[in-house]
């Protein structure tokens, strides 16, 4: 007969999943990046996918958006089988995607960036006319509210990522994937996005987030999928499970969710600054007088919305201040003056100054040269490893063979170039270098953005036994959280100010919020 006791008493079939994977393969050379695959989203629910970097997760993403197409596998949408072979396959299907590095073109306005690659006709003041429409009634449907005459790029981060769910929506998505959504995100404008979520759940819009921050997905999701090594090895009701639970699943061991430190004991002052100002080249004052100090074994966390100016303090103090930029006040370094204007990076550094930069990939590597190469770079011309003229490359590939053991980086291959890493073992390979030098000072920027749960253990572990080793350590970062977590001291910048300081143990996730916000200072 073919049918179920149910469906042959009348009773209706079940929906269709809005997603459906079964059997997904993909290998790319020797590295199988997902096997055997399978993945069911039910219709109009937020969906989180959840692995550590390199766990395959935005591989299965791509592939799902015809970025990629599967080794082995089949694609159901709406219960039927289709294949996407390119994005716009994808799009037809009623799939959008929303990338972690948005895919905007900054002098374009709103509207012409939605409407791009989607024009329905050669004439584009129809398209123009008929998409300003449509944008309103997104806007005012989903609480996207931004001005479609704007150019995007004078918008914020927060404000841009609404153009990229807009360009979504209008191409009619019924499943919208996110990738890391909130990394580049303030609190306030995260809450925004997910109050977005919601209404677009309410609407029956199906939601994919990809993230490694677990409260997140404690907070919006209703199911949750766990990837490690390129397998799916669990999916559970998000309600049924734990942050500690799926960080297991994840790292396929124990892991600790909290930084284990016992209090800091700090020594005399290794920074000191003294009145810092600064001002860029287009005349626009970035620090108005900063006041800190920072001392030998402990870490002073610098917090704030980005853009108040944590990014021209550690320029200026890793020696890359922006060219044509005026910089004046005093700056010490354990006692002795140290230059603010007109020095270099390799200054810095002969100083005893070390720097885990904010943007790992722009600052911090050469993403096409090997690992064994990014591994020495600023130290290149010590004479370990180099004599005259000649590097010993003998003696770097076996720091980098070392360092690559102590620190976990995955694979374990010098010559494999950086862009070939994950971003956590990207990451890896910036600190190790960093720390391998001992600073006395370490700039330590966004140390764990865009990384996963089990390298964010590693990495915050590995700045405590510094610091406890008697480094003076600078902390930015715009995860409070990791702020009030790491910190001895914590300082809060506004406007290119220091609004106040506060101790972690007596400090409020609420305060110094109204600290970030301009709304407070002591």
């Amino acid at each position: 007969m073919g049918l179920t006791a149910t469906a042959a008493a009348g009773a209706p079939a079940a929906a269709p999943f809005a997603i459906e994977l079964r059997g997904i393969s993909k290998a790319f050379g020797p590295v199988q990046a997902n096997r055997d695959i399978a993945l069911a989203v039910p219709r109009g629910t937020i969906h989180g996918i959840v692995g550590e970097n390199g766990a395959g997760k935005s591989t299965l993403m791509s592939i799902l958006y015809g970025f990629y197409r599967p080794d082995a596998g089949t694609i159901l949408i709406d219960g039927r089988a289709v294949a996407i072979r390119d994005s716009q396959a994808a799009i037809r299907a009623g799939i959008g995607m929303v990338f972690q590095h948005f895919k905007l073109v900054p002098n374009f306005t709103v509207l012409e960036n939605v409407i791009l690659g989607a024009e329905d006709g050669a004439l584009l003041a129809p398209s123009l006319s008929r998409a300003r429409s449509e944008l309103r009634r997104l806007a005012a449907e989903y609480r996207l509210d931004v001005d479609p005459d704007a150019v995007v790029g004078d918008l914020s981060v927060g404000h841009q990522q609404r153009v990229e769910i807009l360009k979504a929506l209008h191409r009619h998505a019924r499943v919208l994937i996110l990738d890391e959504p909130t990394g580049v995100l303030t609190p306030a404008e995260a809450d925004h996005l997910f109050r977005i979520l919601r209404g677009l759940r309410e609407q029956g819009t199906t939601v994919v987030l990809i993230t490694h921050k677990l409260r997140e997905i404690m907070e919006i999701t209703d199911n949750v999928s766990v990837m490690r090594r390129g397998e799916m090895v669990a999916t559970r009701p998000t309600a049924a499970t734990t942050p500690e639970s799926l960080a297991e699943l994840m790292v396929g061991r124990k892991v600790l969710l909290r930084v284990d430190k016992a209090p800091a004991r700090p020594g005399p002052p290794v920074l000191e600054l003294s009145g810092l100002r600064m001002v860029d080249a287009d005349g626009v004052e970035r620090l108005r007088g900063i006041d800190l100090t920072v001392r030998a074994g402990e870490i002073l966390g610098v917090a704030g919305v980005s853009g108040n100016g944590q990014t021209q303090l550690m320029e200026i103090l890793g020696g890359y201040a922006e060219p044509g930029a005026t910089v004046t006040g005093r700056a010490a370094l354990k006692g002795a003056a140290l230059p603010l204007a007109g020095a270099d990076a390799a200054q810095r550094r002969r100083a005893g100054i070390g720097n885990i930069p904010e943007d790992r990939q722009a600052e911090g590597l050469v993403m096409d040269f090997a690992a064994w190469e990014n591994m020495v770079f600023g130290h290149h011309r010590d004479p370990e490893y180099q004599s005259g003229p000649v590097m010993d490359h003998a003696a770097i590939r076996a720091r980098t063979a070392r360092l690559m053991a102590q620190f976990d980086v995955r694979p374990p291959l010098g010559d494999l170039a950086a862009r070939n890493f994950s971003g956590g073992n990207q990451q890896k390979i910036v600190v190790a270098r960093e720390i391998e030098e001992n600073p006395a000072l370490l700039l330590v920027g966004q140390p764990t953005r865009g990384v996963d749960i089990g390298a964010i253990e590693f990495i915050h572990r590995r700045l405590i036994e510094l610091r406890d080793a008697g480094c003076a350590i600078l902390l930015v970062s715009v995860e409070l959280d990791e702020i009030m977590a790491l910190s001895d001291r914590i300082a809060v910048m506004f406007d290119g100010r220091i609004m106040g300081e506060r101790m972690p143990d007596a400090a409020t996730a609420g305060e110094l919020g109204l600290m970030m916000a301009g709304a407070a200072a002591s």
